[in-house]
């Protein structure tokens, strides 16, 4: 039962996430395009009632993150995320009327079912609250050093799969970072209050990597294919995350024949995600239609 709420509070945050994003989507779609920066572009969305719940449900995915975090440990509820993908793809073929293939609704079940075994298989357990400063120093240092030198590995690519791959997975790193901050944090609003989260360090450094995040996802977005930038973002950021909560808040996983079914699961998780990073009903939720027209028809 103490893993329960945690698990349900992830799903929930997956859903608002991929609710929103289908939301926010629908709403660019109802305001007049353009090729440049318009500054009218936020005053027009703020008349959409539709742009305004998907605001609404971006808040409520990091509530619903914060409370999971709080209650449950990293490698239960991070791993979980990967679902925003299937979930805001099967949310767009009701709002947007897409359609997703037989091939679409396989990967989705690819992604699910991998998942649910990887998890069962890797049983994960424990879950501290709090790590001291000679666990938090080596894995920023570590996590920040991998973030600017995928950006810089980005920054030397031309525009294209390879340059949006390395935004994705400096974005990942970002996400899994900021996950392992807030959940100290949260623990620090539940014990201590308002004056102790607004004291401790981990709240500003979750603010400021997840700023980074935000803007690391818009230049992956920007540098090539949802199909080079999504699967880094999510397998990227389960994976980082599980080894932030085991280095970290000491949680472990299962091993030995167990790390099979566990391989055996992500390996179903990255061939459903790249599958369905390849439908043009995903790359029509983030704008990237460049490689729409000669993608499979849905």
């Amino acid at each position: 039962m103490h893993i329960l709420l945690p698990v349900l509070f992830a799903l929930g945050a997956a859903f608002s996430n991929a609710l929103a994003t289908v939301l926010q989507r629908k709403a660019a779609l109802s305001v007049p395009r353009s090729d440049k920066l318009r500054a009218g572009l936020m005053l027009d969305l703020l008349r959409r009632p539709i742009w305004l719940i998907g605001i609404v449900a971006v808040i409520a995915a990091a509530v619903c993150q914060a409370v999971a975090l709080a209650t449950g440990p990293m490698t239960v509820v991070q791993p979980l995320f990967v679902l925003e993908l299937p979930i805001a793809l099967v949310i767009a073929t009701v709002l947007l009327r897409g359609r997703l293939s037989a091939a679409g609704w396989a990967a989705v079940c690819a992604v699910v079912g991998g998942l649910a075994v990887a998890l069962v298989a890797a049983s994960p357990a424990g879950n501290r609250t709090h790590a001291p400063m000679d666990r938090w120093l080596p894995a920023l240092a570590v996590c920040t050093a991998a973030i600017v030198g995928l950006v810089l590995a980005a920054l030397r690519r031309p525009e294209g799969r390879g340059r949006a791959a390395c935004f994705g997975l400096a974005t990942a790193v970002s996400y899994a970072v900021t996950a392992a901050l807030m959940k100290t944090s949260m623990h620090t609003l539940d014990d201590g209050g308002l004056a102790a989260f607004l004291t401790t360090w981990q709240t500003y450094g979750f603010a400021l990597y997840g700023a980074c995040g935000l803007f690391l996802l818009e230049n992956a977005m920007q540098s090539g294919p949802l199909v080079a930038s999504q699967p880094a973002i999510t397998l990227g950021d389960a994976s980082v995350s599980l080894a932030l909560g085991i280095t970290i808040y000491e949680e472990y996983v299962r091993g030995g024949w167990w790390l099979l079914l566990q391989i055996l699961g992500a390996a179903l998780i990255a061939a459903g995600v790249l599958a369905l990073s390849k439908l043009p009903l995903a790359q029509s939720l983030t704008g990237d239609e460049r490689d729409t027209a000669t993608a499979e028809a849905p």
